[in-house]
């Protein structure tokens, strides 16, 4: 799965990547939560592409309780266009979630011990997101998303048995096609991201709690590393 992530690229790094028009000031995030907003890039009408905030726990826009977005921050790739919470927005509302790079919880003995994932190049990436429109019975509306899991790569089921689907830049438009409302064809895109280009290590367990969110919660924690032995070089 997918529960806490980062996002601290430029903009311009990001607007370059992503093919967006500028961002303006974005904050940088270090350990971004569930039920928050976060920054997403989705397509227009006209064929380019534009950033967008979302509420990361995807809300289906028949449920009557806005609440259930809290349950609903993954979507399991093999079974995503099928089921009713994500069924509609896996074929007409397909988007980008721009991240640094990732946390993954793995246990050790009686606690969890956090890493933090990310490209050994330490470039931005996209996960591939679905996101649903919601409009309450007050007349209130929220935008949500998900992320998209997969099976784990080589190096992340060390840690556990799923992993974010990241997506190629080249394969951006095919997964945002709005004139593609047939999630079949693009199913091989959700698959497990090459390994060999990725890295992880043990981190500080300052990221458990949300309410922290600076470089902290990325530094390397030395014991931990010696514990796991040469696994996470």
């Amino acid at each position: 799965m997918c529960g806490r992530y980062s996002l601290f690229a430029p903009g311009g790094l990001l607007e370059a990547l992503f093919q967006i028009e500028p961002l303006g000031e974005l904050p940088p995030r270090y350990n971004i939560a569930p039920g928050g907003p976060i920054l997403a890039v989705r397509p227009t009408k006209t064929g380019t592409r534009a950033p967008a905030l979302f509420q990361w726990g995807l809300i289906p826009s028949w449920s009557k309780d806005p609440t259930i977005g809290a349950r609903m921050i993954n979507a399991r790739a093999e079974t995503a266009a099928e089921k009713p919470s994500f069924r509609a927005a896996m074929k007409r509302r397909r988007c980008l979630i721009p991240a640094s790079g990732f946390y993954e919880w793995a246990k050790a003995g009686s606690a969890r011990q956090p890493f933090y994932i990310e490209m050994k190049d330490k470039e931005p990436f996209a996960f591939a997101g679905v996101w649903e429109g919601w409009c309450g019975e007050d007349g209130s509306e929220i935008d949500s998303c998900a992320i998209l899991t997969t099976d784990a790569n080589d190096l992340l089921k060390t840690i556990h048995h799923r992993m974010p689907v990241i997506l190629h830049p080249k394969d951006f438009d095919r997964w945002m096609d709005p004139a593609n409302e047939k999630p079949a064809t693009v199913a091989d895109l959700l698959r497990p991201y090459s390994a060999d280009k990725m890295t992880a290590r043990p981190v500080s367990r300052r990221v458990n709690s949300p309410r922290n969110d600076d470089p902290a919660c990325m530094e390397e924690e030395t014991e931990a590393r010696e514990e796991q032995g040469d696994l996470f070089k």
